[in-house]
């Protein structure tokens, strides 16, 4: 907002004048009402920011959707259209009619729902209900006559098969001369604005990034002076138009999920290692030093770590709620359904916490900003439109959060939990690998990937402490495991494993105490050699990262090319990322750090930071390999976890990996003549961790210790 604010640019100065969603104070904003939002509202004018009513108002979102009109067209709705007989040209098609209606130009549709979550609840998973594509990440924009989909390089082979090719456009996002959302967006204002005026795009605010009206808005600006070559004094060239509800809401009908509103339960102190008072404390802390009056978490990972809270079946394979927290100096502010903190363990646990309905978020907000003084710490990136919207600019503190350092960096009680709940998953993946191999080897059965996936969550479950898997499980055989997030379903796609064929399996578990997720491709014939080269070379990869020393706060992109060296060597590599962190029983993607070759996170890593370290290969219509093993960050130099110890001014405090994952890499499909001694090393010395660790938790001469006994016997080097 506030390099939008102090854009160069004369005719755009009037944004600092009129904030964000020109907020109902304002004199010329015609404002709305709703029991959610108060009076608010507005869209962005290309370049400037119009105060005008939005084209709808807003109610609960946990009853049924319903349109109003509030501008001059009426919007009629007729009874709910029962969404699961709808082709898809039929839902094109309702869409787009209510975009005539709302004289729309464009209209997006995000994976997101009001808390940016990577997984959301079914109700919220609007993009697929319109496009038929699942994957966690991916963006549809919709014209009255274009429909394109965009998604990163991990989904385009699974989006190319799911969405309708006659229908929608797939834009590779990241791939030379594919242009961004707003760029696309942009350039149309330009192309069409001589011949038709300014081009309206509509979104719901509460799905949007805060950061998304000032980008769009930017890339407005930048065609109108490119492409039209606009004086400082021109007519904007495109219109940000927030409507709320979501206008897939009334297309989907009766059909759409419930909001989910399952019941919070305490995350135990012994696993948490932290109380809700230490964690508000530091809070308020730096809350202090930022001079601000009012902390706002809206990521549901945050709100689960800092009220020491979890939850199950919101959002599937994520152990979080759908709430919201505020923290002021003399206040907790939980805003949740009111079902999800109704038992008597739960009150007892939050009863130093308000609670208030979840819609009364935007208006308590707008509400803190009203006083004198105030000021409100919100990290936009992390936070929708639609709070962010009604904090006026000399109000906001825009940064990283306090939450997020805090939940990276593991505490001794979490760290603890990751390294149990990894040595249960050994001992599980250990009777699982044990029966696979017997089922294909000994029996000569197929097994389909959907009874894979089964039967290894059959083995997890038997773990003490286990809720659920941690993300859905890939079980991708031959050519499917090059689909990066494949899941088997009972379709076409489903493949069956047998001896001639390589599997790819990715997958983990949620555990009271810790969260899970390993990588291992398994072959049970024998490989080709262009199987065996490429998987050896996958490996150095993981070792190369895994042997790494390197100081304290080095930006995790530093170790991305020790995970591809060997790759590149032979002229390979792969499209996602080498590491993300993980949550402590909590989500199983996690920031702020990463290894990744984008430049783009220069978050630096540090002790207690849970990372994994995933290096892959994938040829469509072939095969795919990834190893992934998760990695705990520790001092090299025991001395250096006393607080109280101070480095020289010449010394740095230098960090090394400590390996959480507890499972054998399979070792007859290493091509031995690409290895080194200190990889061979590395091998035999993981190999030998891994059967100490998990040994004692399998029965004597059972199928699983007689596998693991073999799996991690020392390599032979001849």
């Amino acid at each position: 907002m506030t390099k939008l604010a102090s854009h160069p640019n004369n005719r755009f100065r009037h944004v600092a004048a009129t904030a964000l969603f020109a907020l109902a104070s304002s004199p010329s904003a015609a404002s709305f009402s709703s029991p959610s939002l108060g009076s608010w509202g507005s869209f962005v004018r290309g370049g400037s920011i119009s105060a005008q009513s939005p084209l709808l108002t807003t109610r609960s979102s946990l009853v049924q959707r319903s349109l109003v009109s509030t501008t001059t067209s009426d919007i009629s709705e007729a009874s709910p259209i029962v969404s699961d007989i709808m082709t898809p040209a039929e839902k094109l098609e309702a869409l787009r009619a209510k975009m005539k209606e709302l004289s729309l130009d464009a209209f997006i549709v995000p994976s997101d729902d009001p808390h940016l979550s990577e997984y959301v609840p079914e109700a919220y998973m609007r993009r697929k209900f319109m496009t038929d594509f699942g994957g966690s990440a991916g963006t549809a924009v919709v014209t009255q006559d274009e429909a394109h989909l965009w998604t990163d390089s991990r989904y385009w082979n699974e989006a190319s098969m799911n969405i309708d090719g006659s229908l929608w456009t797939l834009q590779k996002q990241g791939q030379p001369k594919v242009k961004t959302i707003v760029e696309y967006l942009g350039d149309l204002a330009a192309e069409r604005f001589k011949s038709h005026g300014a081009l309206k795009v509509g979104i719901d605010p509460f799905v949007h990034p805060a950061s998304f009206a000032k980008d769009l808005n930017e890339a407005f600006i930048e065609s109108a002076k490119k492409e039209l070559d606009l004086s400082d004094d021109a007519d904007p060239i495109g219109e940000l138009v927030t409507s709320h509800p979501n206008l897939i809401d009334p297309i989907w009908g009766e059909a759409r999920p419930e909001v989910p509103y399952n019941p919070f339960r305490p995350h135990p102190l012994e696993f948490a290692g932290v109380s809700i008072a230490e964690k508000v404390e530091s809070v308020r802390k730096e809350m202090e030093e930022k001079k601000a009056t009012m902390a706002v978490f809206g990521a549901l990972d945050d709100v689960a770590y800092l009220l020491n809270v979890r939850a199950m079946g919101d959002v599937d394979t994520c152990p979080v709620g759908i709430a919201y927290v505020t923290v002021t100096n003399d206040e907790i502010t939980l805003y949740c359904d009111s079902r999800k903190v109704e038992s008597a363990e739960v009150k007892e646990h939050l009863k130093e916490v308000t609670i208030k309905e979840y819609d009364a978020i935007v208006d308590d907000v707008k509400e803190h900003c009203e006083g004198e003084g105030r000021k409100v710490w919100i990290d936009c990136s992390r936070s929708n439109l639609a709070i962010s919207a009604v904090i006026p600019e000399k109000a906001l503190v825009d940064s990283q959060n306090a939450i997020t350092p805090m939940k990276g960096c593991k505490n001794d009680a979490e760290l603890e939990g990751m390294r149990k709940a990894h040595i249960v998953d050994g001992a599980a993946m250990a009777k699982f690998i044990a029966w696979l191999e017997n089922t294909i080897v000994n029996e000569g059965r197929s097994v389909s990937e959907v009874e894979i996936d089964r039967v290894l969550t059959g083995y997890r479950a038997e773990q003490p402490g286990f809720l659920e898997c941690s993300f859905p499980t890939i079980a991708g055989v031959g050519p499917n495991a090059a689909i990066i997030h494949y899941r088997a379903s009972e379709d076409e796609l489903m493949k069956y494993l047998d001896a001639s064929q390589p599997i790819l399996i990715d997958s983990g578990g949620q555990y009271t105490y810790g969260t899970t997720d390993v990588t291992r491709t398994w072959q049970f014939g024998e490989a080709t050699e262009e199987f065996k080269d490429t998987y050896t070379r996958v490996l150095k990869g993981n070792i190369g990262v895994d042997s790494m020393i390197f100081p304290e706060d080095t930006p995790g992109f530093v170790l991305d090319v020790f995970a591809r060296k060997a790759l590149w060597e032979a002229g390979k590599d792969y499209g996602h990322g080498t590491g993300h962190g993980v949550g402590a029983a909590l989500n199983v993607h996690e920031g702020p750090h990463s290894i990744s070759p984008r430049f783009g996170n220069k978050e630096g890593l540090k002790k207690g930071m849970v990372v994994s370290n995933e290096p892959g290969y994938y040829e469509d219509g072939n095969f795919g390999i990834r190893i992934e093993n998760l990695l705990e960050m520790q001092y090299v130099k025991p001395e250096h976890n006393d607080p109280s110890f101070e480095v020289g001014p010449a010394e740095k405090k230098f960090l090394k990996f400590a390996r959480l994952t507890m499972i054998p890499i399979q070792k007859n499909l290493i091509k031995l003549d690409l290895m080194t001694k200190a990889e061979f090393d590395w091998l035999d010395s993981y190999h030998a961790e891994v059967f100490e660790k998990v040994s004692p938790l399998l029965e004597a001469d059972s199928p699983a210790m007689k596998w693991l006994e073999k799996s991690c016997e020392k390599i032979d080097r001849s």
